[in-house]
């Protein structure tokens, strides 16, 4: 705009109602979330500049569409944008996206986000798992060091299925029909190590050969993993062939030789169930959603933001990558 056309501009804002000052403090509002948002969607191209379809990395700008960069690949020509193949792709009203992202930073339900988001309930939940697809797959791949695991088991629920059911549906998270460990808990596994990375799985047994599965590719071959007195995890590790020090806490044992020890795990178990406790109950379907939020918070030591959820819901998982797009965008 032109400085003669802001001038007047400015002048008739002292003729505005009330009602029209709000309503255009509104879309001013609308307009710098949608700037910040669109600024943290095209940085993302500074990160990983690759085709989504053949991954060639040579391409120049072609046009825009919808207020986002086109680009075009040298290579196989196909023409696409920033969000294209994730799954933020072709979401609208980029100008909630930063104040859903707050309510997942928050840890909030379904209803208060939907409800602070000024959107329907089963829209908020859909955001919610578009949201978390690509968190979910930011895991470790890898634990060196002294490692330890652990499983830690869910209620399974079939939340939100009308069909398929083999009990009667349960209400708030309800109760398994029986004490300890049974076929209604879901085995999820835990790994960490030293250096803060984490990994989890959802597991169909909690027995030697799927336990196996996960740990196998998971573990350096000079890695030492701390484990309890489990059997099925002692087989698991037996198998793979590394370094075991297993802990029998049921004897009261905590740490062996002054540095194995399972605590840190142990607390990450217990930090998890009780923050999962705030959803009345998990649907297993998504469980593994949940996992990946969780380890997002745990990665930046609670102190998740908005942006930072954004990134992530990018695909951004790389602590660089995240710190260089966060420092050229926190002005926003």
């Amino acid at each position: 705009m032109k400085t003669e056309e802001f001038q007047i501009l400015a002048a008739e804002l002292a003729r505005l109602t009330p009602h029209q000052r709000r309503l255009l403090a509104d879309c001013l509002h609308k307009i710098g979330h949608i700037q910040a948002v669109s600024t943290l969607i095209e940085n993302r191209i500074l990160v990983t500049p690759l085709c989504p379809k053949c991954g060639h990395n040579q391409i120049a700008r072609w046009g825009s569409a919808s207020g986002l960069q086109r680009y075009r690949c040298c290579a196989c020509r196909v023409t696409f944008n920033t969000l294209s193949g994730i799954p933020l792709a072709r979401l609208r009203h980029k100008d909630k996206w930063l104040e859903y992202a707050q309510q997942l930073a928050s840890g909030q339900s379904v209803r208060t986000s939907a409800k602070v988001c000024d959107m329907h309930r089963n829209t908020a939940f859909h955001w919610r798992h578009r949201f978390l697809k690509l968190p979910n797959e930011q895991k470790a791949t890898s634990l060196v060091g002294i490692a330890k695991a652990d499983e830690t088991f869910f209620l399974e629920s079939f939340k939100g299925k009308k069909h398929g059911m083999t009990r009667p549906p349960h209400k708030r998270g309800g109760k398994a029909s029986k004490r300890g460990l049974s076929s209604e808990q879901i085995p999820v596994l835990i790994g960490r190590d030293r250096t803060g990375s984490t990994s989890d799985f959802v597991l169909e047994k909690a027995d030697k050969e799927h336990i196996g599965a996960a740990l196998k590719p998971l573990l350096a071959n000079d890695a030492v993993l701390c484990t309890d007195s489990g059997k099925a995890l002692g087989a698991a590790v037996r198998e793979i062939g590394i370094v075991h020090r297993p802990i029998n806490l049921a004897a009261g044992i905590r740490v062996v030789g002054k540095i194995y020890h399972v605590q840190n795990v142990n607390a990450y178990d217990s930090h998890l169930k009780e923050w999962m406790r705030r959803f009345h109950g998990i649907a297993t379907h998504y469980l593994a959603n949940y996992l990946g939020w969780r380890r997002l918070i745990d990665r930046v030591h609670g102190s998740l933001s908005p942006h930072l959820v954004l990134l992530a819901a990018l695909g951004m998982n790389d602590a660089q990558q995240l710190g260089y797009v966060v420092v050229n965008c926190w002005s926003l």
